[in-house]
């Protein structure tokens, strides 16, 4: 079974972009009266079977049971009959809802992340059962037909391929606008692309953005510290306004929409670049990078500006697409190892940008070094011949 998601503009009209936003506002508030729900349930079971805590304490019976999904989706549709509100989005869009926090939880339980928070602002919300056709078009335009709102207009960017068909529509709200991402689906297996042709080896930094096994280097175009002069001083306007004034939502939307254009250039760049890799090579070795250490350090703003976790991601997938073979290997050492000799060269300054072994001189720049490494690594991994690297200047 091969998933596509494709996102196309959306163009509605007044009424329906009330429609999503009050729709956006009722999402937000199931999802953290859903959570609090939860998070009371859990509080009540924090304290001493003997004592009780001297600030507060909530007073939930011991044979209420645990909150989960079906049992807050069943508490949802008793609601609707004395909320009238909560009829109005469609009963799928809720239970999604309902299904992102239990989504939440699972990822604190089983992946180590944080206890989930209340939301001030919902983005996006699901459809995830539609018919054969969603998408049409007549009058020479593209619409979208979602359930309980009607037809929406859409700027059908690119066709829907052959053969897909249309199974979820997720509706996102950004400062330019609202967005149909459209999960495609096709019966067909698609096989995993085997180790063959040429082989490349990345290494992704800050000096430059990465450096390959070919000796390219490939600078970071720092989007985010290009335009913090911009945000500033629009950030420095916003300060001086009475705040919830008309002049206060102007600004706060331009600075929404200066930071959408520096998240979609960083993404326009590494769609690019993993392209541009995929030109070089019809194997790619990457470094499996411990990104949240990366990202906690002193030079987080500029690890976090580079994006390396989406880049990893996007290279994988066009990988995939054009049939390239992709793998991460142990990042480890690998600037400290010589690609020639496989000598240990012990730890080099951040300043020392050269890479020179002293067992067998080879010399090259410190980046494309551990690109070489990378590469040696992946191939090992595989069970192939290593490639060994001679006399650079």
């Amino acid at each position: 079974m091969l998933n596509l998601t494709y996102e196309y503009k959306l163009i509605p009209t007044d009424a329906q972009r009330e429609t999503f936003d009050h729709w956006l506002d009722i999402c937000r508030k199931v999802y953290n009266y859903a959570l609090r729900e939860r998070k009371d349930w859990v509080n009540s079971r924090k304290c001493d079977i003997n004592s009780c805590s001297i600030r507060q304490e909530y007073i939930i019976p011991a044979d209420v049971p645990r909150p989960t999904f079906a049992r807050q989706c069943k508490t949802l549709a008793e609601a609707k009959k004395s909320i009238p509100e909560l009829k109005r989005p469609h009963t799928h869009v809720l239970q999604q809802v309902l299904r992102q926090l239990e989504a939440a939880f699972v990822a604190m339980w089983e992946r180590g992340h944080g206890f989930p928070r209340f939301k001030k602002k919902m983005r996006s919300f699901v459809f995830p059962q539609l018919n054969l056709e969603s998408v049409k078009r007549f009058d020479g335009a593209d619409w979208v037909n979602l359930p309980k709102i009607g037809l929406v207009k859409m700027h059908l960017s690119r066709p829907i391929p052959e053969g897909f068909e249309v199974k979820q529509i997720r509706v996102v709200k950004r400062a330019s606008g609202y967005y149909a991402m459209l999960t495609l689906q096709c019966n067909v297996d698609v096989p995993q692309p085997m180790l063959s042709g040429h082989g490349v080896g990345i290494d992704l930094g800050l000096n430059h953005f990465l450096a390959t096994s070919d000796g390219e280097l490939i600078d970071s175009p720092r989007f985010f510290v290009d335009g913090q002069r911009k945000l500033k001083l629009l950030q420095r306007q916003l300060k001086r306004k009475q705040k919830g004034s008309r002049k206060s939502r102007q600004l706060r939307h331009q600075i929404a929409k200066h930071h959408e254009y520096i998240s979609n250039s960083r993404k326009d760049f590494h769609f690019k670049t993993a392209h541009h890799l995929c030109d070089q090579g019809q194997s790619i070795f990457a470094e499996d990078l411990n990104l949240k250490a990366m990202s906690s350090g002193i030079l987080c703003k500029h690890t976090l500006d580079a994006g390396f976790g989406q880049f990893l991601n996007i290279l994988s997938h066009i990988c995939f697409k054009r049939g390239t073979y992709f793998t991460r290997v142990d990042p480890n050492g690998t600037s400290q190892t010589c690609p020639r000799c496989q000598a240990h060269t012990g730890k080099k300054e951040l300043s020392e940008r050269v890479h020179k072994c002293s067992e067998c001189g080879y010399e090259t720049h410190r980046d494309v070094a551990a690109a070489q490494v990378v590469l040696q690594r992946g191939y090992t991994a595989v069970g192939h011949i290593a490639v060994n690297f001679g006399e650079g200047k």
